[in-house]
């Protein structure tokens, strides 16, 4: 068994070891100049804040891990790219393509996402708090765990989506589409629910003290357990929906009434 000094050394040789394993500066940089050139499709872990991606062809793309807040991909092609563990913070995403891309964990605080199209694309456990994702395409997108408090996704598509336990507090999801989405646990608190379709989404245990549901479609949703304590659902639909043991206390119901 190696004594003290020779523990010493031995962490010394895994040390370097570690470091001999690591890309010098320069591979970084070649691989960051091949990137934006065009010669490459891989740039992990490329620290490129604010780069200019307008309109370009990236199908495919591996940005795993790289930096790139404030980064513009308006109007980018981005199916299929990886984005994990990437830092997009602020990034300009606007009328992107980004069917079936993996932005598993990535930071996206307060990224523009207007009319982009993430079909399919997984999120899962990414942090999108703020983002504007105004008429956003998410139908059977991957989000649970996601922070997404203050979030605005007027318009947007997440039919068939996966969002169990989702933070959503605050957000607004006016005219949103979220039918048969999976919604379990999810914190809809505060959150601005007009006129949106959920109708068969599953909404078991879910949060939605006082949030605005003026018109919303709920017919044939699960909202057993949920708490809807001051939510307002004044014209709402709720046909054939499932209210076992939702809390209902100060609830302006659809008829007009207040529930005790």
């Amino acid at each position: 068994m190696p004594g003290r000094y020779g523990m010493i050394s031995l962490r010394r040789i895994g040390i370097f070891a570690l470091l001999a394993l690591a890309p010098p500066p320069a591979a970084f940089a070649a691989a960051e100049d091949d990137f934006l050139a065009g010669r490459s499709n891989a740039c992990v872990h490329c620290s490129l804040p604010g780069v200019p991606l307008k309109r370009r062809d990236l199908t495919a793309a591996d940005l795993t891990g790289a930096n790139l807040k404030g980064a513009v991909f308006h109007r980018a092609k981005l199916n299929r790219a990886k984005f994990d563990d990437a830092d997009l913070t602020e990034a300009n995403l606007n009328k992107a393509e980004l069917t079936n891309a993996s932005l598993v964990r990535a930071k996206l605080k307060g990224a523009l996402f207007y009319e982009a199209d993430l079909t399919g694309a997984d999120l899962t456990g990414a942090d999108l708090s703020g983002a504007k994702m105004g008429k956003a395409r998410l139908v059977r997108a991957k989000l649970d765990g996601v922070a997404m408090a203050e979030s605005v996704l007027t318009g947007a598509r997440l039919d068939d989506a996966s969002l169990t336990g989702v933070d959503l507090s605050g957000s607004n999801l006016v005219d949103a589409s979220l039918r048969r989405a999976d919604l379990e646990g999810v914190n809809l608190d505060g959150a601005g629910l007009v006129n949106a379709a959920l109708r068969q989404a599953r909404l078991k245990g879910a949060k939605l003290t006082e949030a605005d549901l003026y018109g919303a479609d709920l017919s044939g949703a699960d909202l057993s357990g949920a708490d809807l304590s001051g939510a307002r659902l004044t014209s709402a639909d709720l046909t054939d929906a499932k209210l076992d043991g939702a809390k209902l206390s100060g609830t302006l119901m659809p008829d007009g009434t207040v529930h005790e």
